[in-house]
C-alpha cells in the first residue's frame, strides 16, 4: 500500500471469525477488514497492509477492548509456534464458528439451500488429543527479541521443536506442547538432553548438515509408543546409544524406527524405514477390528473423534446389508472395514500403493471377505469394465485430501449414479465446490460437522447426498 502504511483504522469491532480462523469487522464504509491474533468481540485499531476490491487485510496496533469470549491460553508457546491459534477462543465459541464455517461455505460456495445442518459434535478433550506429533531439530534455535537485543553470549543454540511460520529454517524449542499426552514431551526432552550429552550434532538447515534431523513420536489408544527419528547421516554407535537410552527409560515404547534421510526434505514416503526394536508398528482397534498402523500409515490423529466420524459415515449411508459400496480415496481402508459388516460388498480405491498394501493386510487381519482394494488413480479407474467386473455402486463414501475431489472425479460419480453420495471431507470449501458440480444431479440432505482439532480452525464435515 505504499505511503498509506501508516494509515489507522480506529475502534474497528471484530464481529465474527472467518477462513483460516481469522477475525473479521467492518470500516465505517462497510468494507470488510481481516486480522490475525484477534478473537471476534475485539475492538482494536488495526495498520492495513495489504488492499483488495472487496476486502482490507490489516494487522493489530492496540486492542482498545478485549472480548468477552477470549479464554487465557495454556500454553507458553502460545502465538510464537504458530499452531492452536484459538487458545485464546472459549471452546464453546470455537465450535459455534467451525459450524457457521461449514454453513456458509456450503450456501455461499455450493450455493445450495434447503439442508439439514445437524448440530456439530464436539471433542471431549480439548487438549492431549493427538497420536502423531513431528519435531525437528535444529542447531539454531528462534530468539526472542529480548534474548536478540540482550549483550548474553548463547551457547547452546540446540532445538528440538516446531518450525516458525514462514520462516522454515528457523526452530522453536519447545518447553511443553499440549497436543499429546505423555509421555509425549517427557520423550522429547529426554532425546534433546541425552543428544547435547552425547555431542550429537543437531540439523543445520543452512549448511544441510548435522546428525539428528526429526523425531516423530506416535501412540496408540493404549498409550504404546513409536519412535521414529530421522538422521541426516548413518553413524550406527550414536543411533544405537540413544536409542538404548531410550528404551531404557521409556517402557512405554513398543517399537523403534529410524531412517537416514539426505534429502532436501522431512518426507519418509519415499525412504526405506528400519526397525531397531519391537515389531515396526503400532496396533489400534475400532469396534473390535486391529488395525496395523506403520510408520508411513495415513491413521487420524485424533483417535476418538475419528471414530464418531466414521460413525456418522455410516449412519448417513444407512446401510442395510445388501449395498455394494465404493469408499473413494480409501488410505489403510479404515472406514471400508468401519462399514463392510452392513454392506454387501465395499470397494476401496485409493492412489497410495503402501497405503493399499496395509488395506489388503489389515483386511485379511480381520478376517474382512467382502472388501476389495485396488490402486490407481480415480479419475482413471472406473471404466465401465471396472464396474462390470465390481458390481454398480448403490452408495459412494469419499474422503478426499484438503483440495477436494478432481473434477473428473466428480464427472464419473454423476455419470455413475449411486442412489446415495457420503462426502467426508476435511475443507468445507473444497467440498462446497464439489457439491456445487452435482447438485443438477443430486440433492444435498444434511451436513454435519465434526471437531477434530480443537483450539484450530480446522474442521471435518460430513454431507449426504441422494439422487433427484
Amino acid at each position: 500500500m505504499g505511503r498509506k502504511n501508516n494509515i489507522l483504522i480506529e475502534n474497528l469491532e471484530l464481529t465474527t471469525a472467518g477462513a483460516k480462523g481469522m477475525s473479521i469487522g467492518r470500516t465505517e464504509e462497510g468494507k470488510t477488514v481481516i486480522v490475525a491474533n484477534a478473537v471476534p468481540g475485539d475492538v482494536v485499531d488495526v495498520q492495513p497492509f495489504k488492499s483488495k476490491k472487496k476486502y482490507i487485510e490489516a494487522k493489530i496496533i492496540k486492542v482498545r477492548k478485549y472480548s468477552k469470549d477470549r479464554a487465557e491460553p495454556v500454553c507458553v508457546h502460545f502465538g510464537i509456534c504458530g499452531g492452536c491459534k484459538w487458545q485464546n477462543l472459549s471452546y464453546d465459541k470455537q465450535l459455534e464458528y467451525k459450524e457457521k464455517e461449514v454453513f456458509n461455505n456450503i450456501k455461499r460456495i455450493g450455493k445450495i439451500d434447503n439442508f439439514e445442518l445437524l448440530p456439530i459434535y464436539p471433542s471431549e478433550y480439548q487438549y492431549n488429543y493427538r497420536n502423531k506429533m513431528e519435531f525437528s531439530f535444529s542447531n539454531s534455535r528462534w530468539l526472542t527479541l529480548e534474548e536478540i537485543q540482550s549483550d548474553l553470549q548463547i551457547e547452546n543454540k540446540n532445538a528440538l521443536g516446531f518450525h516458525i511460520p514462514q520462516q522454515w529454517s528457523k526452530v522453536l524449542d519447545l518447553k511443553e506442547c499440549y497436543l499429546q499426552a505423555e509421555p509425549s514431551n517427557q520423550i522429547r526432552e529426554a532425546v534433546k538432553k541425552f543428544a547435547i550429552e552425547q555431542n550429537m550434532n543437531f540439523f543445520d538447515f543452512k549448511e544441510r548438515k548435522g546428525f539428528l534431523r526429526t523425531l516423530m513420536i506416535r501412540s496408540n489408544s493404549k498409550n504404546e509408543i513409536m519412535i521414529l527419528i530421522q538422521f541426516f547421516q548413518n553413524i550406527p554407535e550414536k543411533i544405537e546409544l540413544l536409542f538404548k537410552f531410550l528404551e531404557k527409560e521409556f517402557p512405554q515404547i513398543k517399537t523403534i524406527l529410524y531412517t537416514i534421510n539426505s534429502k532436501g526434505n522431512d518426507s519418509i514416503y519415499d525412504l526405506d524405514i528400519e526397525v531397531f526394536s519391537g515389531n515396526g508398528f503400532l496396533e489400534e482397534e475400532i469396534e473390535g477390528l486391529k488395525f496395523k498402523i506403520s510408520a508411513k500409515s495415513f491413521f487420524q490423529t485424533n483417535y476418538k473423534q475419528a471414530i464418531k466420524l466414521y460413525e456418522i459415515a455410516r449412519d448417513f449411508a444407512d446401510l442395510k446389508g445388501e449395498e455394494i459400496v465404493y469408499d473413494l480415496y480409501t488410505g489403510t481402508g479404515t472406514i471400508a472395514q468401519f462399514i463392510s459388516r452392513k454392506a454387501k460388498k465395499v470397494i476401496g480405491v485409493e492412489s497410495v500403493y503402501e497405503a493399499i498394501v496395509s488395506a489388503k493386510e489389515n483386511a485379511k487381519y480381520n478376517n474382512i471377505h467382502n472388501c476389495k482394494f485396488y490402486c490407481g488413480d480415480m479419475k482413471d479407474i472406473f471404466t465401465d469394465e471396472f464396474i462390470l467386473q465390481n458390481g454398480h455402486p448403490d452408495v459412494i463414501i469419499t474422503d478426499p485430501p484438503r483440495d477436494g475431489m478432481h473434477k473428473n472425479v466428480v464427472e464419473t460419480i454423476i455419470r455413475i449414479a449411486p442412489q446415495k453420495v457420503v462426502y467426508v471431507s476435511c475443507n468445507s470449501a473444497t467440498q462446497a465446490r464439489d457439491l456445487e458440480l452435482m447438485k443438477e444431479k443430486y440433492d444435498v440432505i444434511k451436513i454435519q460437522a465434526v471437531d477434530m482439532f480443537p483450539q484450530t480452525h480446522h474442521v471435518e464435515s460430513v454431507a449426504l447426498l441422494k439422487l433427484k
